[in-house]
């Protein structure tokens, strides 16, 4: 394959220790020692902080379903009340959580298209196939909620919070200074959180009575683990190559 340019780590103009200027670093040790920090407690920034606190509303909440179809009568019983809002909540953060997901595959297929991979790194297949299986999970959720007669175009609490916390690693993979590597350790993150998810997502339907769904959320999370032990061999081999030099002669084209 056709070598491609790479983007190694190396020593640049970087002026953010106090050590390219250590006048300044010594000045501002000073005002630290002039200024010290009040007491923990004293502080009025943190009282503001937890009044508001205890003020605040919540995110959001979750609409009723329009309907209930499709559900026994002994799983509509158990899903009466707080124990149904808490499961759409949950269904609706897996699909927020899969669709981010999706949007982050293809970013990072863009930098792959663009920077190259190595020997033992992501392929266009794998990385194609784990977007795809992220994009069934979504539909998977979408189902789910259309089955309780919820609607999937909410945006419940838990599907807010996950879209503000997979926003911050859009920014790392999609942004052109990052290596792929630096992209594939955001990937890992997402990765390990979206097991976790489909877990806690296996005892909420097991403990609802929702039998087929948690089979099928059993589905993704072996899905989901295999998603994850591969982004962790594509990081430890390009930790590998980087430690013996190889980085250069490693990287080769996806196209």
């Amino acid at each position: 394959m056709e070598a491609t340019q790479t983007r190694e780590i190396r020593m640049g103009h970087n002026r953010t220790g106090m050590k390219a200027s250590p006048l300044d670093g010594m000045a501002l040790e000073r005002k630290s020692s002039d200024t010290p920090p009040p007491a923990p407690g004293s502080l009025r920034a943190t009282e503001m902080r937890k009044e508001y606190t205890r003020e605040a509303d919540t995110l959001g909440s979750v609409p009723p379903p329009v309907s209930i179809k499709g559900v026994g009568e002994a799983a509509l019983q158990a899903l009466q009340g707080h124990r149904l809002a808490s499961l759409i909540d949950k269904l609706g953060e897996r699909l927020a959580f899969e669709r981010s997901g999706v949007r982050l595959y293809e970013a990072l297929l863009v930098k792959c298209e663009a920077l190259g991979t190595w020997q033992g790194g992501p392929t266009r297949e794998l990385l194609e196939e784990q977007c795809n299986d992220e994009l069934q999970h979504f539909h998977l959720m979408k189902q789910t909620l259309e089955h309780l007669g919820a609607d999937p175009t909410a945006m419940t609490p838990s599907a807010d919070v996950a879209g503000v916390e997979a926003s911050g690693l859009l920014k790392v993979i999609t942004d052109p200074c990052t290596t792929l590597s630096q992209a594939l350790h955001s990937l890992l993150i997402i990765e390990d959180a979206d097991s976790d998810g489909w877990d806690m997502l296996v005892e909420i339907a097991t403990s609802t009575g929702q039998k087929e769904l948690a089979d099928q959320c059993r589905t993704a999370l072996a899905t989901e683990e295999t998603h994850k032990q591969r982004v962790r061999e594509w990081l430890g081999s390009a930790a590998l190559a980087d430690a013996r030099g190889e980085s250069e002669q490693q990287r080769v084209s996806m196209h």
